[in-house]
Parts: C-alpha cells; sequence; structure tokens
C-alpha cells in the first residue's frame, strides 16, 4: 500500500515537472514506489499457491504484465482522440495518462488487499517474530544475512539477469531510434516531423510485443512443466535474440512486427519462468527478502547499463542505435547460454517428471 500511495503521488506530480532533474527524480521515486507495490504479489504467489500451482500463478503475472502493457501503448492512440485541447506546454491527454496511472496504481492495490488475505503466522512464528528486536537496520541486516546464506541457482540466476535486463534497457532506450533510422533513415535532428512518426510506430511495434505476451503467457505454462523451466526459458531468449539480431536490418515496418514477435515470446517468459528456476531452493520463510534480492538482480543491471552503455554506444558501437539493439541481440544469447547452465533442484526435476 505504502507503495502504490508513492507511486500515485509521483504520477500525480510528474506532469507538472519544472525541470529534467526533477523529471528524473521523479522517475527514481516512481521506480522505487513501483517495486515496493509490486514484489511482494511473488512471494505471496509462492505463499499462497501449492507447489504444482505455482507454474500457472507466475504465469498469471506475465499475462496481466502484457495486458497492461498493451492497454497503455494502446492509449497512445486512442487517448488524443478522445481528449483534445492543451493546458501549459502539455495535451490534456498527457494530463489525463498521468492521472489515470495514479488511479489505477491506488486501486489495483486496494483490490487485491480486500480480496486476498494473506497466511497468519503459526503460533511458534508469532512467538518468535514477538521475541526479535526490531531495529531501523533490521531490513537491511536480514538482506545482508539472505545474500550470505543464498542458495547456489540464485546466484547463478543473477548472472542471466546481468545480460538480460542490460539487454532490455538498450532495446527500450534505442529501439524507436533504430526504427527511424532503418525505415525512414531519420534522426531527431535531420527531421523532427518523420521521427515522430517513426516514434509513434514503435508504440505499435511494443505494443504488438505485449500482446503476444499475454498471448503465450499461459502456453509456457505447459512447456514448463514438461520440459523444466531452464529450457524453455532458454528457448524463449533464443527467439528474443533472434528477433533484436534481425530488428535493426528491416526496412519495412510492418515487418517489423514478425521480429518483435520473438521479444514478446521472450517477455513471456523472463515475466515468470525464471523464478520457477529458484522458489524450490528458497526457505519459504524468507520468500519475501528473496524475491526482493531478485528484483535487486534486475535493477542493478539496469544501473550498471545506464552508467556503462553510453560509452559502450559511442567508442564500440559508432554511436548507431541500431548496433546497439544488436549487441542486445548477443546479450540475450549470453544470457541463454547462462540459462543452460543452471542447476536445478531435485524438486524442479520432480515437478518435470
Amino acid at each position: 500500500m505504502i507503495g502504490a500511495i508513492l507511486c500515485s503521488i509521483t504520477l500525480l506530480a510528474f506532469p507538472y515537472s519544472s525541470s529534467l532533474w526533477m523529471a528524473a527524480g521523479l522517475l527514481w521515486i516512481l521506480d522505487a514506489g513501483n517495486n515496493t507495490a509490486m514484489e511482494p504479489y511473488r512471494a505471496l504467489i509462492a505463499d499462497k499457491l501449492e507447489d504444482e500451482q505455482q507454474p500457472l500463478g507466475f504465469q498469471m503475472q506475465s499475462f496481466f504484465t502484457g495486458l497492461g502493457q498493451t492497454l497503455a501503448n494502446l492509449s497512445l492512440f486512442i487517448f488524443p482522440l478522445i481528449i483534445v485541447g492543451q493546458t501549459g506546454s502539455l495535451p490534456n491527454w498527457v494530463y489525463a495518462s498521468f492521472f489515470l496511472g495514479a488511479f489505477c496504481s491506488i486501486a489495483s492495490i486496494l483490490w487485491s488487499i480486500s480480496k486476498t488475505e494473506e497466511i497468519p503466522p503459526t503460533a511458534a512464528e508469532l512467538a518468535k517474530l514477538r521475541s526479535e528486536k526490531g531495529s531501523v537496520f533490521g531490513p537491511l541486516i536480514e538482506i545482508v544475512s539472505a545474500i550470505k546464506d543464498m542458495p547456489k541457482v540464485m546466484w547463478q540466476l543473477a548472472l542471466v539477469y546481468l545480460f538480460q535486463w542490460y539487454a532490455l534497457f538498450c532495446y527500450w532506450q534505442n529501439s524507436s531510434k533504430s526504427i527511424a533510422l532503418s525505415v525512414w533513415n531519420a534522426t531527431p535532428a535531420s527531421n523532427a516531423e518523420v521521427y515522430s512518426e517513426a516514434v509513434s510506430w514503435t508504440g505499435l511495434v511494443n505494443g504488438w510485443y505485449n500482446v503476444v505476451t499475454f498471448l503465450v503467457a499461459f502456453l509456457l505454462v505447459g512447456f514448463a512443466k514438461k520440459y523444466s523451466p531452464k529450457y524453455v526459458h532458454a528457448l524463449c531468449l533464443i527467439l528474443a535474440a533472434i528477433g533484436f539480431l534481425a530488428f535493426p536490418y528491416i526496412a519495412n515496418k510492418y515487418l517489423l512486427f514478425f521480429a518483435i514477435t520473438g521479444f514478446g515470446i521472450g517477455w513471456a517468459s523472463m515475466m515468470g519462468i525464471p523464478y520457477l528456476m529458484v522458489v524450490s531452493d528458497i526457505p519459504k520463510e524468507r520468500y519475501g527478502v528473496y524475491m526482493g534480492i531478485i528484483n535487486m538482480m534486475i535493477v542493478i543491471p539496469m544501473i550498471i547499463q545506464t552508467l556503462s552503455f553510453g560509452y559502450i554506444l559511442k567508442h564500440f558501437l559508432n554511436n548507431d542505435p541500431r548496433n546497439a539493439i544488436t549487441f542486445a541481440g548477443v546479450l540475450l544469447l549470453i544470457a541463454m547460454v547462462c540459462t543452460l547452465l543452471i542447476k536445478t533442484s531435485k524438486t524442479e526435476s520432480a515437478m518435470v517428471n
């Protein structure tokens, strides 16, 4: 609830940003609030569901993630048609988008809280909690302790995530620029109007990969049960990598939808399948902290990418956004190899059998 409130307040303030630094600061706060609000769901799934139900539970999140992102991308085309006018330097539909986001953030959390009960602690667990002395640094100490005791499979997953999420940030930062160059041969400086058209088309392309995500999310559940989560995730990473490697060389804007379909399948896997590879190795009483650490494995590669990729793009990729997408495809192939090196647990093997 605290995370959702933080998200809503940030979204309400965002369109009134008076400087780039204010917008950047609000974006960081929004990311922190969103993680605070969303990550407990993964621990809740692990707590509430039986082992055989967990694949469907985690992929249910993937399904609704894809559906939500699809609606968000479609709103870029629908809102300007129904919400007209301008306030200050921004169109009214931009304000409406942020305000609707603020409402959805708090409303979705309130819905979950009202409809889903957590499992209460046992008498022994409650006595243990009351006997422990709380402190301001307690959560930090718990995180450090959990990292120290982290199962080997989570360290292996961290390596997968390093390449995987670094690659995704490269794509998200450069997809519109790549499309503008490969399809329209335009840059923001050379032709702002044509570049704006490329940005709009990128919204459609990204909307399509999210459509693919919610269409295939549940299909991956059956494959994960039959062939093991790590093999399913490795195959999905290959499909995503092929899409990224082809993406910069496509001059026909309609063929971009075929290339990005692979990423849609990969995105469906990324949102749920990796959790199946580690959940059986995590002690139940530490689901919460370890799901939080997995989220750190997502955020840290993004921070590393933000700090390092500018140099890489300038000195090794000829400052070309198309090369950035190719680079992302190569990183996904490396992530696929790292996935295959993960040693699955006996519990997972039993699930497959």
